[in-house]
């Protein structure tokens, strides 16, 4: 018999406890938890089908047959880069973002495309009515007699739906506002979150229908809800990108049918999202030629180089302590690299405030960009501006040597093709492949070696 049976959760990272703690002794986060009922015992859940799993066997890897997952693809080709192809039958993908970034909008533009592709697409919204949802695919242009819209929280009611429709594509707009009659606690609730989640994954992996799912975030950036959630379903999505800009970037952190970290780039119109597909184009417009303290560099982003530019802006302090500020660029990064200056070099930085910003918002964090961040801000404590037709890459060790990178070709391909001329870049990447015509790779060995041929006094 079915037993209620009160404990205490933590809304951050699901830790159960039995009495109420005011600090998590999981993610230490103080005044997280929030009483929650459980039924104990046997509960009647209801199923999506009569497949079962009570017969099934070990079967020898060698046995089983080898075959590609066929994908559903979008018009965007920017999202299926990032899904790795295409959106897989019988997949979970988790997609989040910042409140108004484009998350909407997106899956949106998604369901018009593959309604239109004579696909039946159901697009749940737990948060807005079909009126608000009708008023935003009409600023969009969005129009399709396969498109069908339902405002519910319910799941049981969700799960009807989906069995009477039968679509091609499932969206969950947001996973926060579903609910579960079975589970006690408040929608949103760690409980609630995580059992809708492991119905919906069920859902889609016995009938073969895509689902997609939005999740909140938190003002740290993190998807909201227990870190189980990233581990339940399929891929990891993430929506990045500031208001205050036009172009937002879809993140790939885990897939199961392709590469991560890879990367999309939009531009955010008033009809929509619009697919970039030379984002490096984009990112070096803007680039003021002749300023001390720019440089650019080539970071992979996933299997995609993109040219990114890096700029410095180094002044005397009036304070006993120096600021050190970074956008963009992991913060610790920056004050390594600004000790191994001051050490190996001899820049006397310890007086100087730095504030370092990659440009376009774009957040990098491969080892690769080290050289140029180390080069932009020679420059600017230096006032001589780096050649405007040169790129700089590689990884800066503790003792001020230049270490090796991963995929050199690529991005050596992706300066020429932007018109560079010079690749300052470790010379142990040199040998073993083919250098494009009309650009001139010189190797590097130290950090005192790159600054002679780009910052030379």
């Amino acid at each position: 018999m079915a037993k209620i049976k009160t404990k205490f959760v933590c809304q951050e990272c699901g830790y159960e406890s039995a009495k109420w703690m005011g600090k998590c002794p999981g993610c230490n986060n103080w005044n997280s938890f929030v009483e929650e009922t459980s039924i104990t015992g046997k509960q009647s859940r209801h199923t999506f089908s009569g497949v079962t799993t009570a017969g099934s066997k070990p079967e020898k890897i060698t046995s089983i047959a080898s075959q590609k997952e066929p994908r559903i693809t979008t018009n965007l080709k920017e999202l299926n880069r990032v899904l790795g192809g295409g959106v897989v039958p019988g997949s979970l993908v988790l997609i989040g973002g910042d409140p108004g970034i484009g998350k909407s909008t997106l899956l949106l533009q998604v369901s018009s495309q593959l309604a239109e592709k004579n696909l039946p697409v159901l697009y749940i919204s737990g948060e807005e009515s079909p009126k608000q949802t009708k008023l935003r695919a009409d600023r969009l242009g969005v129009s399709s007699d396969l498109l069908y819209v339902l405002s519910e929280t319910n799941l049981l009611s969700i799960t009807h739906h989906i069995e009477q429709l039968k679509p091609s594509l499932v969206i969950i707009d947001s996973i926060q506002t579903i609910y579960r009659e079975e589970v006690t606690s408040a929608p949103g609730s760690v409980s609630q979150v995580r059992e809708c989640t492991s119905e919906l994954m069920r859902i889609a992996k016995t009938s073969g229908i895509p689902i997609f799912i939005v999740g909140h975030v938190t003002k740290e950036g993190a998807i909201a809800g227990p870190r189980l959630l990233e581990h339940m379903v399929d891929t990891v999505l993430y929506f990045e990108g500031e208001r205050h800009h036009t172009y937002r970037i879809l993140r790939g952190v885990k897939n199961r049918f392709g590469s991560t970290n890879e990367m999309g780039i939009f531009e955010m119109k008033e009809e929509g999202l619009r697919e970039v597909l030379n984002p490096s184009e984009i990112f070096l417009e803007e680039r003021s030629e002749g300023s001390a303290g720019s440089t650019v560099v080539a970071s992979m982003e996933g299997t995609r180089p993109v040219l990114v530019e890096i700029q410095a802006l180094i002044s005397p302090s009036s304070f006993g302590n120096p600021r050190r500020m970074a956008t963009g660029i992991d913060h610790n990064r920056v004050s390594l690299l600004m000790a191994v200056l001051e050490k190996r070099v001899g820049l006397m930085l310890q007086n100087q405030d730095a504030y370092i910003k990659v440009a376009g918002g774009v957040k990098l964090d491969e080892p690769a960009i080290d050289l140029a961040t180390a080069i932009s801000i020679a420059s600017s404590f230096r006032d001589i501006p780096t050649r405007p037709d040169d790129i700089f890459i590689g990884e800066v060790g503790l003792t001020g040597e230049i270490r090796r990178v991963s995929r050199i070709e690529q991005r050596v391909q992706e300066a020429a093709k932007l018109g560079f001329k010079r690749v300052i870049c470790p010379e142990n990447n040199l040998d073993g492949w083919t250098y494009p015509k009309g650009i001139q790779v010189i190797g590097v060995k130290s950090i005192q070696e790159a600054l002679n041929i780009g910052v030379p006094r």
